[in-house]
């Protein structure tokens, strides 16, 4: 993954955690709580593991071409 679009991932993420917090100010119910537990802490769990499985690939990548030169 370049640092490029790891950034671009993380970025993403953020923006969508400011707008989740516009919407949570009007949408407080039950409904909403229910919405951010199944989905937003679920796909910020996988965004983290995901940049960390990727950054450990692009050592391993890195090794590789180093060990190829």
């Amino acid at each position: 993954m370049t640092p490029g679009t790891k950034n671009r991932l993380l970025g993403l993420t953020k923006e969508l955690a400011a707008d989740w917090a516009v919407t949570k100010d009007a949408w407080r119910d039950a409904k909403a709580r229910e919405f951010e537990q199944q989905y937003l802490h679920e796909l910020q769990a996988a965004v983290n593991a995901a940049v960390a499985h990727l950054d450990a690939l692009e050592r391993v990548l890195q090794q590789i071409r180093e060990d190829c030169e």
